[in-house]
């Protein structure tokens, strides 16, 4: 499942809707081994198109040493669809190199059908070429996201 904040959805959105009829990309890093997806880091689809997405190369080494320097890893890596549904395709399939990152596709066609993120975005694990939806939890802050009653500790009675 995906966990993500409602600021960083929007941001998504935003970047895809400013791109548009261009597919928009980009990631989100998060600290290592968190799974928790918290800087948002907008690219250049360096092939400025409708269909295809591709990071600029000197781009994606200068964010994966800036990363790595901060303790960071692409927890979200995202794209947008402009005419068809947000899934991926083969070839996002193929191109998909991060087993433990959270794939995000939003369609911004004409007939996107909005989910409950208020848009038509949803989020896969790709591995191995193997595509396996999940659940997109948009939360408004990461603190106490997904704590149940029974996670809080007890108040110690005697004080």
């Amino acid at each position: 499942m995906l966990v993500i904040r409602a600021d960083l959805v929007a941001e998504i959105v935003a970047h895809a809707r400013r791109d548009h009829p261009d597919e928009a990309c980009g990631v989100i890093a998060g600290p290592e081994g968190s799974d928790r997806p918290e800087r948002f880091v907008p690219m250049l689809n360096a092939a400025r198109s409708p269909t295809f997405y591709e990071f600029d190369s000197g781009d994606l080494l200068r964010l994966y040493r800036e990363m790595d320097a901060r303790g960071e890893v692409p927890v979200v890596i995202y794209h947008s669809h402009t005419a068809t549904e947000a899934h991926p395709s083969r070839t996002d399939i193929s191109l998909a190199s991060e087993p433990e990152a959270h794939y995000v596709l939003v369609s911004t066609r004409d007939e996107a059908e909005p989910n409950h993120t208020g848009h038509e975005l949803r989020s896969f694990r790709i591995v191995d070429g193997v595509v396996t939806e999940e659940q997109v939890d948009v939360v408004e802050t990461y603190m106490f996201a997904h704590t149940g009653a029974d996670d809080v500790p007890d108040r110690d009675a005697s004080v």
